[in-house]
């Protein structure tokens, strides 16, 4: 059996194991740039022709390295459609949405952008502008709070227009990633994020992987999204055989419309729990440990876990990264390097913690009922400094009688009841 790592795939020999595979199949695979045309032409809401000004200057938020999208052909239908709305080409600046990951190199954002990477400039955490606060009770906050600002890279928050790529794919928070979220967490400030990423925020029973509607985090980002002005998206979805989809228009509509396509794409029925779970997760994800956790954490805390209590999740995952160099990954590192178990580790981060160390809070609620091991990678020592377990392949992680679920792609397999 063939599964991802890194850009290429890891042979692993499972005969001698009771087998099952989760293997979304609903969805057939669109041509991307016609879809996007075709969505620009039949926009969810107001056409992006009455939500410009030809005189004013335009900033497109697009994701960054950690997500795996066709950015550039994403852009270049919004650049032609901008033009015929008579909005020249330099007055378009293109923010790459690095929320507090770290900052992409020249070759990296040429790479992702083509022709137009000389309009791209990185997302600045530390040069924000406050456009608004969030009613904090408003969403049944407990933490005190009467409100909390949301502030905005200067070069969203000086256009006249700000407008988004992204891809709206499973989320362990805001149940699906997509419209406004690139720009508020991507673009924003660590106000937003700890507030959204904290605890509180974390713990209600809303904020779960491949929910949309009567999300808290989501009705957060969407609210943040209307103080910042995001006037229209660009998004697509994934399906098991490709881009499943593309829509473009009001944010709520899009994510709302793509959620709906890749929940039914992407969902499969299970109706017991196995010993280990081999959680397939691949480039870009597996570049770092804060990415390649999620593998493990969509698979655990998603609506159906599939793994018995006291089994292992297993995550074959490069790591040429090893933890991760931006400033989420080093808080993530730090916290789980520094906590003697998980329970501790939980109890502690339950109390509150820092923007990007939510990913080790996440973790710990795994590792309580769970073994997290980490096969195939470059940076094991990494991986043992975090209460993981590092093994040279995929079947080191499994005992003999194991009865054994293989996910390929974990970051897009939504386990329901069979």
């Amino acid at each position: 059996m063939e599964l991802p790592l890194g850009t290429e795939t890891v042979d692993v020999q499972l005969s001698e194991y009771d087998v099952t595979v989760a293997e979304p199949t609903g969805g057939d695979s669109v041509d991307v740039r016609r879809a996007a045309e075709r969505a620009l032409e039949e926009p969810l809401g107001r056409p992006l022709a009455s939500t410009v000004d030809p005189d004013g200057d335009v900033a497109i938020v697009v994701t960054d390295v950690t997500r795996t999208a066709p950015d550039d052909v994403l852009l270049e239908a919004l650049l032609e459609r901008l033009l015929a709305c008579g909005v020249d080409r330099e007055r378009v600046t293109v923010v790459i949405g690095l929320g507090l990951h770290r900052p992409m190199t020249d070759d990296e954002i040429e790479s992702m952008l083509g022709e137009h990477a000389d309009l791209a400039v990185n997302h600045d955490p530390d040069t924000v502008v406050e456009v608004g606060r969030i009613s904090a009770a408003s969403h049944d906050s407990s933490d005190g709070s009467d409100d909390v600002p949301v502030e905005i890279g200067e070069p969203v928050a000086d256009a006249d227009t700000v407008l988004s790529t992204g891809v709206v794919e499973p989320h362990q928070y805001a149940g699906f990633s997509g419209g406004a979220k690139t720009v508020v967490i991507g673009a924003g400030s660590e106000s937003l994020i700890g507030y959204t990423h904290g605890p509180d925020m974390l713990a209600r029973d809303g904020v779960r992987l491949g929910r949309v509607e009567g999300n808290p985090f989501r009705e957060t980002l969407d609210e943040a999204g209307d103080l910042v002005g995001l006037d229209f998206v660009l998004n697509l979805a994934y399906g098991p055989a490709g881009v499943l989809d593309v829509q473009a228009g009001e944010p709520r509509r899009v994510v709302r419309e793509l959620a709906a396509a890749a929940r039914d794409a992407f969902s499969v029925p299970i109706d017991r729990q196995f010993d280990a779970v081999v959680c397939g997760v691949g480039a870009p994800k597996d570049a770092t440990l804060y990415q390649a956790t999620r593998g493990a954490t969509y698979v655990a805390l998603g609506d159906r876990n599939p793994t018995r209590p006291g089994g292992r999740l297993v995550v074959p995952a490069a790591l040429p990264e090893g933890a991760g160099e931006g400033t989420g990954e080093r808080r993530f590192y730090r916290r789980l390097r520094d906590a003697s178990d998980a329970d501790s580790l939980y109890d502690e981060l339950r109390r509150g913690y820092e923007p990007g160390a939510q990913r080790a809070f996440v973790v710990a609620r795994v590792l309580r009922d769970h073994d997290l091991v980490v096969t195939d990678t470059d940076s094991p020592a990494v991986v043992e400094d975090c209460l993981m377990q590092a093994k040279p392949h995929v079947t080191d992680a499994l005992e003999p009688d194991d009865d054994v679920l293989v996910v390929p792609d974990a970051l897009n397999t939504l386990f329901v009841d069979g």
